[in-house]
């Protein structure tokens, strides 16, 4: 049995530290799916500039992040800084720290992969926080500058080619138990998804690929089938 990490929205056991009202702007239609009854991990809601994240204490990574861009965002070229930093929002025994992604996972040093690119940023702010290891998860390297940095680039291609905003959810997925990275015993990730929402068209679509060596970019799954998948209703699609 797979336990989901996956775009969804803070229900009633979450712990909000920067409520999702916030910034509903990022979200498609300004609503927040619902966690499905029985979601075993405690959440708590992060807004940033740029992209909001639902964050879970249990793995020390995010549950889901949500980004909502255009042509015009993404027209906008903000200088990469590559300086990681612990998120001081969080509760220290809840946080993912830097030691933890200089440890080793299955012989090797895992990537900190960005959740939400840092790519997708169109102000110093939001690349800055981009950075933030709340948006961070540990990715075998090859994946993470492989077949996952196509699937964001392809991403991207499309806003710039779409009329309108586009919604961009990534999630997360782990199966049961979990392996862990660090001391603080982060959990690494089995699967990542993104789904693509264009609302202009009504199309959407999804990314699904497991974060392991030698992984090629799939063919994209059905929006249907990523219901199917993961049970959450992440957009109403007309």
């Amino acid at each position: 049995m797979q336990v989901l990490i996956a775009a969804a929205a803070a229900t009633a056991s979450s712990t909000a530290i920067a409520g999702f009202e916030r910034c509903l702007e990022f979200f498609p239609h300004r609503a927040i799916p619902e966690l499905p009854a029985g979601f075993p991990l405690k959440t708590r809601e992060l807004c940033f500039s740029d992209f909001a994240i639902l964050y879970s204490g249990d793995s020390k990574t995010p549950v889901y992040a949500v980004e909502r861009l255009n042509k015009q965002h993404l027209a906008r070229k903000v200088k990469r800084k590559d300086k990681f930093y612990e998120e001081a929002r969080l509760p220290s025994r809840e946080r993912s720290t830097l030691a933890d992604y200089q440890a080793t996972y299955d012989g090797q040093r895992m990537d900190r992969g960005h959740v939400v690119s840092a790519a997708d940023q169109w102000t110093q702010q939001g690349m800055a926080q981009s950075f933030s290891l709340a948006n961070v998860v540990p990715q075998v390297p090859s994946f993470n500058k492989g077949a996952w940095n196509r699937v964001e680039q392809d991403t991207r291609k499309y806003v710039m080619r779409a009329d309108g905003d586009v919604f961009v959810f990534t999630g997360i997925v782990f199966d049961r138990p979990p392996r862990h990275l660090g001391l603080g015993e982060v959990w690494v990730p089995d699967y990542m998804f993104k789904l693509i929402y264009d609302p202009t068209r009504g199309r959407a679509w999804a990314h699904w690929l497991p974060n392991e060596d030698g992984v090629r970019v799939q063919r994209p799954i059905s929006y249907d089938e990523l219901l199917k998948r993961t049970g959450i209703r992440f957009v109403e699609v007309s």
